[in-house]
């Protein structure tokens, strides 16, 4: 019925508007034709299959997940869409990796040290290493080889335990040793690039004394506790890194025992005339890091609708949302209807708004990129890994429409629940936050409420959702949001609770958004510092 009602306007506007001269009249008339494909009826339609307990409440790398993907697919194919991922695919595939330790131990002269306490080391930065014993560690200053410095000069570390200090020496004026200068070099806050040389010297395990242990010791704790995967394999720690870990000064002493001041005298030495003198240490140390890798594959889902304009159709605006969720723990299933079952109906209908648009000889003038991004709940990244590997190049992106809960009502709401939360459109372009508040004046009047764009907003949802990864890019963004309710992150958010008729208001609003992105003359402006 509503293409049938689309088809009824087109023999008048369609030799009107593919001039792109239309009076202001008709210009509204066409956008919102389309605008109005997007229905509670649609909505509902996607979303009672995407949060439906046969997708397991579609966890990055789980079958429920994959079922998600291959329907979005299914979806954006039967707009006939093209598949635009190496010309041949919907999916941009994603490996993602979680590195943790099953055990990780420590003795220095019979004495077992506790980790996060007395030592920690990364997973992400180490192999596994079975348990190993070392009679002797080579203490060798700062782990430096360079042009000024050297602590490896004239000497083979291949198979030593190494004891180094963090940082770079520096005299008493301040001068590095390295640089030559008062400005420090790479070597004093990139503690891999010492562990790459060490593993390029064949050194066998590498102890860094930590000058900062409690302030590090804490956000060590926090990323190894840290239940989010990485994307990408990891960082191959086995083919870049020699094993490592941090350690505090009273570690360092033990190890130093009775050399104790002969090592001293050596740093004060590198510090004041950059001469490297090792000093080797009798001692019992064994270690042993036993690790936990685990992967998962999971897919950012891309439905592509190409501009119309010659000279503009380069340009891209692209609408994400993301479609992962938490899963299921045994026999609970976390559905996630409004987290983000909404947000990805939403762009699923936009995008056949648009696909009418397009098929209809109407299509917008930039193209438009419609992706559903997986691992957002992971820690946003699916669309990180979109940034840094974009399909389209990064500098064409006008803008960033982001879509993330918007079926529900919050409880400040609850008497009026035709309301959306904008959050971003102003930090980097005021044309944007203009081009949404006439969208709204003009077709959808709801509410905008800007309370969570506060840059003292405590919640700081701003930075925790997958527009801040093309924020950070430069590339201006809007978020449109709902708010949380009782029922976010739990197994009680199912489809029975959202209310459609508010969601279809909101997707509308964002298609309007998103036309007038697509078509203005000049692409906007980022104008705010």
């Amino acid at each position: 019925m509503r293409q049938f009602a689309t088809a009824l306007l087109l023999a008048f506007f369609l030799p009107v508007y593919s001039q792109y001269q239309p009076t202001p009249e008709q210009a509204g008339a066409v956008p919102q034709m389309f605008g109005e494909l997007i229905t509670g009826e649609g909505l509902r339609e996607h979303l009672s299959i995407l949060a439906s307990d046969e997708f397991e409440g579609r966890e990055t790398g789980q079958p429920g997940q994959k079922m998600a993907a291959e329907y979005i697919a299914g979806v954006f194919a039967g707009y006939g869409l093209p598949a635009v991922v190496g010309d041949t695919s919907y999916f941009q595939r994603i490996a993602f990796t979680a590195e943790s330790w099953n055990r990780i131990a420590m003795a220095v002269n019979g004495e077992s040290y506790r980790h996060l306490w007395d030592y920690y080391a990364y997973p992400s930065a180490n192999a596994s290493l079975p348990e190993s014993s070392f009679g002797e560690v080579l203490f060798l200053g700062y782990g430096i080889e360079s042009e000024r410095y050297d602590d490896y000069e004239g000497l083979d570390v291949s198979g030593k335990a190494l004891l180094i200090y963090d940082g770079e020496p520096v005299d008493g004026a301040g001068t590095s040793q390295v640089t030559g200068t008062k400005e420090l070099s790479d070597w004093a806050s990139d503690w891999r690039k010492k562990l790459r040389l060490a593993r390029q010297k064949g050194a066998s395990l590498v102890l860094i004394i930590d000058s900062d242990f409690k302030k590090n010791v804490a956000e060590a704790r926090r990323a190894i506790f840290s239940t989010g995967l990485q994307y990408g394999e990891g960082e191959k720690p086995e083919q870049h890194y020699a094993n490592n870990f941090f350690i505090t000064a009273k570690i360092a002493r033990e190890i130093l025992g009775d050399d104790y001041k002969k090592v001293i005298r050596a740093r004060k030495n590198m510090q004041k005339k950059g001469k490297s003198k090792p000093v080797a240490l009798k001692c019992k140390l064994t270690v042993q890091q036993d690790k936990f890798k685990r992967q998962v594959l999971g897919e950012n889902v891309l439905g592509y609708v190409e501009g119309t304009d010659e000279e503009l159709k380069e340009e891209l605006l692209v609408i994400t949302a993301h479609y992962d969720h938490l899963g299921r723990r045994g026999s609970s299933i976390y559905n996630g209807a409004d987290d983000n079952g909404s947000g990805t109906s939403t762009v699923l209908e936009v995008a056949e708004a648009l696909a009418e648009a397009k098929k209809q000889g109407l299509g917008p003038r930039r193209s438009v990129l419609l992706m559903l991004v997986s691992g957002e709940e992971k820690g946003l990244l699916g669309s990180q890994y979109y940034v840094d590997h974009p399909v389209f190049p990064l500098e064409n992106c006008v803008a960033n429409i982001n879509v993330d809960m918007v079926g529900r009502v919050d409880e400040k709401h609850k008497d009026n629940p035709e309301y959306i939360y904008v959050i971003g459109s102003d930090r980097m372009s005021t044309e944007l936050h203009q081009i949404n508040e006439q969208a709204n004046a003009t077709y959808t009047k709801l509410e905008l409420d800007y309370t969570y764009n506060a840059e003292d907003d405590p919640n700081r949802y701003y930075y925790r959702s997958d527009h801040y990864n093309f924020a950070e890019r430069g590339i201006p963004a809007i978020f449109f949001f709902n708010g949380t309710h009782p029922d976010y992150h739990r197994t009680s958010d199912t489809v029975d609770k959202i209310q459609f008729d508010k969601m279809a208001k909101i997707g509308q609003l964002v298609f309007y958004t998103a036309w007038e992105l697509a078509n203005r003359e000049e692409r906007i402006r980022v104008d705010v510092k």
